[in-house]
């Protein structure tokens, strides 16, 4: 995940290694009450403020490196793969010859790397608000910072909004990383934003946005995706399951631009790249549009 606001906001009050009590990392955040996550630490790499958040970086027990904003893990070593596969290879594969893909938001680069692995792929290009992300992920998340290594890609570190409205009618496929609708990354789960992408959007093009939880934030989740899909073709939710995510779990909102659903792949990995993946399989890919009837019956889209 990264940082991608659409407007300067101060610096949390939040310090990182504050955060670390009798040598535990425990993660509490105000869109998940009464719950916490803990991690143990082994070593502390790095915690400095950004121009627009804490970031910690911290060597856990059984976890690898850790990557921490604004008090909230962003990235595990060990697990980060359930994330960053689904949420690149959902859209792409759906997509039957994507050539230019926009990523908003993750700096650490892991959705990088996963766009990198389709080589019908001509352009991949990064808006991250943050350059600090961006560095402490290249020295201490070389495994997704190698995505920036792609001779295809390029970085704009600057507003995502921005970007989009100067590149209309550009892309094939937006992929949107973002942090939790708190602080700098609010602006990204609500209307205006999914407007702004619709737009930088070609015809036959697909968005796929961090959905956060289920089991947390339908009254999130529910309201946006009648909201969008006043505009978008298509409106689907999905999710993957991540043990170091709140709940263990995280979706995806999935919209389409005179298309239909994503749900069934339009292509398939080869065997060499299916070979590559941890997590993302094209059985999987339909699965994940699969829900509870809690979720299927909460989140029901009126268009």
């Amino acid at each position: 995940m990264g940082s991608e606001s659409t407007a300067e906001l101060p610096v949390s009050g939040v310090i990182g290694k504050d955060l670390i009590i009798d040598g535990w990392f425990h993660e509490r955040g105000v869109l998940w009450p009464g719950q916490a996550m803990s991690l143990k630490v082994e070593k502390v790499l790095y915690n400095e403020k950004s121009l627009y958040q804490d970031v910690l970086v911290f060597e856990s027990a059984n976890h690898g490196n850790v990557l921490v904003l604004d008090g909230v893990i962003q990235v595990t070593e060990r697990d980060e793969h359930a994330y960053q596969e689904m949420i690149a290879h959902l859209p792409l594969y759906a997509h039957p010859d994507p050539k230019r893909v926009l990523v908003i938001g993750g700096g650490d680069g892991g959705v990088l790397r996963e766009i990198a692995r389709h080589p019908g792929v001509e352009q991949i290009v990064i808006c991250e608000l943050d350059q600090g992300v961006i560095d402490v992920s290249k020295k201490y998340l070389p495994s997704l910072a190698k995505g920036y290594d792609d001779p295809r890609v390029q970085v704009h570190v600057m507003d995502g909004n921005k970007f989009m409205h100067e590149n209309q009618d550009s892309f094939d496929v937006i992929i949107t990383d973002s942090s939790d609708p708190v602080g700098p990354a609010a602006a990204l789960f609500e209307t205006p934003f999914y407007k702004a992408m619709f737009a930088s959007l070609r015809t036959g093009g697909i968005i796929c946005t961090q959905g956060e939880c289920m089991w947390l934030h339908l009254d999130l989740i529910k309201p946006l995706m009648n909201s969008i899909a006043q505009f978008y073709t298509t409106v689907e939710y999905a999710y993957t399951t991540i043990p170091t995510y709140p709940s263990g779990q995280i979706g995806f909102i999935i919209a389409t631009k005179d298309r239909g659903p994503c749900k069934v792949a339009a292509r398939k990995p080869d065997s060499a790249t299916a070979d590559e993946f941890k997590y993302y399989t094209p059985e999987l890919h339909q699965a994940a549009f699969v829900l509870p009837a809690f979720v299927e019956r909460a989140i029901k889209v009126h268009s």
